[in-house]
């Protein structure tokens, strides 16, 4: 037998062990210590206190005391692994007192978090008590007694048919795909709400769940304005407020009524649920069998009009269905102490009591008939009632096979008591109007913690109540339309059979059957989605998923929900003051078939990924079955009302987007995130089974970010212009390495992600972030640039800060790391971005309200350097920036034609950019140049030595070291060996004294001034002067100045001359960004 579970919070008491052994059986235990260690040994004679035995911390048992008292010897092997993972035994003893309350469903006490909360024990329900009543009184309601003899007048009874089967078969689809989900695990209070959020998602969730409360709170509305039209139409007509002064005000003076009296009635079931659900709870058997009563006495007057037919008539005058409420003969005259007399019938058309007053045209041609408004289920109306008879508004209802004689003039039939249509009729009204007739099957899910076996009785309880209520539909469509003249049928109100309900005259004994017990009927119904909507929306507060619905999560002591019934009434109130019953059912018709829409889509999505974890008890279902179901929900939606539809689509839309865009971040895990690997799976082997077009080439990034010592972003703008660069659109990885081992320095890696993180959300960065902990900082990025990304989406372009501080470094680390970094990026053909003073470059809030982007082509490598420009101008930082782009020409080259074809290119590409050439004609060598050339080589050769010096002290305390550890004890040697050596050499003084003559014979100090420096690196440090004076002339003032990055020397040699030369070519410069391309056209002036 299957063990239902509740889940009972609680504070976790740090009781001896004998306590918790004691309390096991019958107290709930806290889920925080299911997967927490806090077990204690616990004996059978319960004499052992908890504080004597202490959890082994040590690999071995030392004492023989200790392996006494250890109780777990025989997992000794394990026991380490005990402070995380409980014993399997703990686990399942710890399971088997898990239990599940509903919210709301009964009265308990339920206090803040962190506060004890007291379980009330309650008897556990079988599937006939727990599912099935519940489900049959959610689903048979006030459209039963009120619209369904109207509907099977109106569509006929195949039209009729048809509407019951389709909405019948929809909520049976549906009923199959929610076993299926509410068995693949406990389902908690909030029944739909939380089906559909833990297997689409909180978007979605949260989307149909605000959908599904709506619907429940006007289910409410229509069940209140039930009540209401069945106390003002049947059983109190005279408690009117508002009277008519003529007949054209009848309309309105009624819908006023049902407002005042609608309202007063919300508020006073309220004041009820407000008190105390309890007494909602305790009365619902009481309206369940009033329900069915009423539903035994209308199967009861069926066989006895197979019988004796009941005695209500139906006056028509030709084939015009008359109000009988005003007289009592269905004649023109008649014969009273042998004189023929006029009727009361006759007053109504005549202007006076006498033969020969003037009558209304119709009234004088045709005659009045009296048939029998029940003819009997043997009569053979079923015949004539197959058919609908469908009308505009406010036309009289009339019987189709009688003969009649048209009137010339029928101007003044509204002011006769002829049956009118109160509105339009068409089949899609009439679907949206009983649709409300078949919602409910979620009350046994609802329900699920009151069960006893909540995986057998939801599926059993639920699909037998959809297939009862199923056949009490189809049956009644089919007697109604046996029984009752088709007039009489179409008749809304009961007006031509006395202003009796229809379905009333059926029954037996007496109408006031069904007037009863519609009535408490419609109250108990209203009185439940009072109590369930509140809650409902309490249980999505309480996920903490939609910001706004916070609110909505507090409420009494006890747990109720008080300001979500405040807001339920608040709405109801709108649907009152429709006072419309027929306008407000496609409202809710809406809301419901959209929840049920998406538990379809939930089983199918589930059940196509296949996921692990779907694994439902309920094996009779398929995924075709519920594309059905979703299929048919959307159908109905848009037969119903297609502009109610639409509103209530852009509803849940918004709600999704919202939740997606400020709500909490959930993980539950749901189908659409499995929906989403696959997809992603799927476009990731797509990608990489195609090489990549030119035309789809799109700057993937890789950014280079830099955390201080407090494991924040160094360069917070780095991440503001990849923002500006990418606009949102194309892969972004932001990196950053630490050094150590990632035994020793994992937790700072998890912080300096979630730093990463967090700075990433602030400058509006999309992209994902990854930490990674290396030896050194050289290895760290070089693992980045070879191995980030994956498959087809792997980065193809790397962008950093140019490392600024890389002359006053003490060490040279952080220019061999960029300048490796340059080498590795060029051999894995990849983009290299470099951006100076980057702490300078516009933030995402500021606009440049003018200014030029300058792009300075001097050599082509792929035409990275033009694209990059119009990425940047597409984002709102940067758009009223123009372009400019120079070109260099050669003493050889003919700078005319080059401006032309370069402004033709650019037209090609689609570009909107000003041409200019600048030409640099050979010249000699400055001093200048050749004075700088000099005190860089002198730079250069300075820190050599002092590298050296460095190297040479440190050997000298190393030889120090070793000769002194001869001396010391064992103990001390021991000791000193722990020590992490810096020098990983045996050095002698021989080999110290050799090799110091040998670096010193290189170069002497006073060497260094007397050297001359190397003519090629003057003619490179010539080409950074005077393209530097060129560029500084031209782009002084422009907002950012692209510049092509020359490549590193292939002599590792020359590697610190590099650096010098690119801080020439920037130098004077405000935002600088160097490119080097990846070696491939990245642009092309092909569509």
């Amino acid at each position: 037998m299957p063990t239902n579970f509740t889940v009972v919070p609680v504070n976790d008491d740090e009781d001896d062990g004998n306590k918790a052994a004691a309390t096991a059986g019958d107290k709930p235990v806290s889920l925080n210590n299911i997967f927490r260690d806090e077990d204690k040994d616990d004996n059978s004679d319960g004499s052992q206190s908890g504080d004597d035995i202490q959890r082994e911390s040590r690999p071995f048992i030392n004492s023989a005391r200790e392996v006494e008292q250890y109780d777990g010897k025989n997992m000794a092997l394990f026991e380490e692994e005990m402070d995380s993972n409980p014993m399997v035994s703990s686990l399942l003893n710890k399971l088997a007192n898990y239990t599940n309350l509903t919210q709301g469903v009964r009265e308990h006490e339920e206090a803040e978090d962190g506060v004890r909360r007291v379980a009330i024990m309650v008897p556990q329900m079988g599937t006939f008590i727990g599912v099935y009543l519940p489900c049959l009184q959610n689903i048979l309601g006030v459209i039963l007694f009120l619209r369904l003899t109207w509907i099977v007048g109106t569509a006929g009874i195949l039209g009729s048919f048809a509407i019951v089967s389709m909405c019948c078969i929809c909520t049976l689809l549906t009923a199959i795909s929610m076993s299926a989900i509410a068995t693949n695990g406990v389902v908690p209070a909030g029944g739909s709400y939380y089906m559909i959020s833990r297997s689409l998602g909180p978007e979605f969730g949260g989307a149909v769940g605000l959908c599904f409360y709506l619907g429940t709170t006007f289910a409410g509305s229509l069940y209140i304005l039930g009540t209401i039209e069945i106390l003002l139409t049947y059983i109190v007509p005279t408690a009117t407020v508002f009277e008519a002064k003529n007949i054209e005000e009848e309309g309105t003076a009624a819908l006023n009524d049902m407002r005042v009296y609608g309202t007063c009635c919300l508020l006073l079931m309220a004041l009820i649920v407000f008190v105390g659900v309890k007494y909602v709870n305790k009365l619902a058997l009481v309206f369940l069998a009033c329900v069915m009563l009423s539903i035994m006495a209308t199967y009861a007057g069926v066989i006895k009009t197979a019988i004796e037919p009941p005695e209500f008539t139906v006056c028509l005058l030709g084939n015009r269905s008359l109000k009988n409420d005003k007289f009592e003969v269905c004649a023109k005259t008649e014969m009273l102490n042998n004189q023929t007399v006029t009727t009361d019938l006759w007053k109504l058309f005549c202007n006076g009591e006498h033969l020969n007053a003037t009558c209304d045209d119709y009234f004088s041609l045709n005659n009045v008939t009296e048939l029998p408004a029940i003819p009997g289920l043997l009569s053979g109306v079923l015949r004539d009632n197959l058919w609908g008879d469908y009308g505009p508004a406010h036309t009289v209802i009339e019987k189709k096979n009688q003969e009649s004689v048209a009137a010339q003039d029928s101007s003044g039939d509204v002011y006769k008591p002829y049956v009118f249509n109160d509105m339009a009729t068409y089949f899609t009204l009439l679907v949206g109007i009983y649709f409300p007739s078949v919602t409910g099957i979620m009350a046994g899910s609802n329900r699920s913690g009151d069960l006893r076996d909540a995986q057998r009785s939801i599926p059993v309880g639920t699909i037998m109540a959809i297939l009862t209520t199923s056949f009490f539909y189809i049956s009644c469509v089919l007697l109604f339309g046996a029984c009752i003249e088709g007039v009489v049928l179409r008749d809304k109100f009961g007006d031509s059979v006395k202003k009796n309900p229809v379905i009333g005259i059926l029954a037996w004994p007496s109408p006031w059957v069904i007037v009863i017990g519609s009535f408490f009927s419609c109250c108990g119904a209203g009185l439940q989605s009072l109590t369930g909507a509140p809650r409902l929306l309490q249980a999505i507060a309480r996920d903490g998923i939609i910001p706004f619905s916070q609110v909505f999560g507090h409420g009494k002591a006890n747990g109720e929900p008080t300001w979500a019934l405040l807001l339920t009434v608040a709405i109801c109130e709108i649907g009152i003051l429709i006072a419309s019953l027929d306008a407000v059912a496609p409202i809710l018709s809406m809301f419901f078939l959209m929840c049920y829409l998406f538990v379809n889509l939930a089983c199918a999505v589930q059940t196509l990924l296949r996921t692990p974890n779907w694994r439902p008890r309920f094996k009779f279902y398929h995924w075709t079955l519920s594309f059905l179901g979703m299929s048919l929900c959307l159908s109905l939606m848009f037969i119903s009302s297609w502009y109610y539809a639409l509103v209530a689509m852009v509803i849940a839309g918004c709600i999704y987007k919202y939740i997606e865009y400020r709500g909490a971040e959930k993980e539950w895990g749901d189908g659409l995130r499995g929906l989403s690997l696959n997809a992603a799976r799927y476009a990731l082997t797509h990608l990489e089974e195609t090489p990549l077009h030119t035309k789809n080439w799109r700057p993937q990034l890789l950014v280079l970010c830099k955390l201080d010592s407090c494991l924040a972003v160094k360069h917070p703008r780095l991440l503001s212009f990849t923002t500006q660069l990418k606009a949102g659109k194309g892969l972004t990885i932001v990196c950053s390495v630490l050094e150590g081992t990632y035994m020793t320095r994992g937790a700072d890696a998890k912080t300096g992600e979630q730093n990463l993180k967090a700075a990433m959300t602030a400058e509006r960065t999309k992209g994902f972030s990854h930490v990674v902990v290396s030896s050194n900082l050289r290895d760290g990025f070089s693992l980045l640039i070879q191995s980030a990304g994956l498959g087809g989406m792997k980065h193809n372009a790397v962008l950093m800060a140019w490392p600024a501080g890389w002359k006053q470094a003490r060490d040279s680390s952080s220019r061999r790391n960029f300048i490796e970094t340059v080498r590795e990026t060029t051999e894995a053909h990849q983009a290299l971005l470099v951006a100076k003073n980057i702490d300078r470059f516009p933030g995402n809030q500021e606009r440049l309200k003018e200014g030029t982007i300058d792009v300075w082509w001097i050599v082509h490598d792929g035409g990275l350097l033009m694209l990059l420009p119009f990425l940047i101008s597409q984002h709102k930082v940067w758009r009223k920036c123009k372009m400019r782009i120079f070109t260099v020409a050669q003493m050889d080259d003919n700078s005319i034609q080059m401006k032309k074809d370069l402004q033709m290119f650019l037209y090609h590409l689609r570009l909107d950019a000003v041409v200019e050439v600048v030409e640099m004609h050979d010249s000699d060598i400055s001093a200048f140049t050749y004075e700088k050339t000099l005190v860089m080589e002198q730079r250069s050769q300075m820190l050599k030595q002092m590298q050296l010096s460095r190297t040479e002290r440190e050997r000298e305390a190393q030889l120090i070291h070793d000769r002194n550890t001869a001396s010391h004890s064992t103990k001390e040697a021991k000791a000193s060996a722990d020590k992490p050596d810096r020098v990983h050499m045996t050095w002698t003084k021989d080999k110290l004294i050799n090799e110091r003559n040998k670096h010193r014979e290189g170069m002497g100090v006073k060497d260094m001034f007397n050297m001359k420096p190397n003519q090629s690196n003057v003619r490179r440090m010539h080409t950074a002067v005077k393209l530097n004076e060129v560029v500084a002339k031209k782009s002084q003032d422009s907002q950012l100045v692209l510049l092509n990055m020359p490549g590193p020397p292939k002599n590792k040699k020359g590697d610190e001359n590099y650096m010098e030369f690119l801080e020439v070519l920037m130098e004077g410069l405000d935002r600088v960004l160097l490119v080097r391309g990846g070696g491939r056209e990245v642009i092309t002036i092909y569509s």
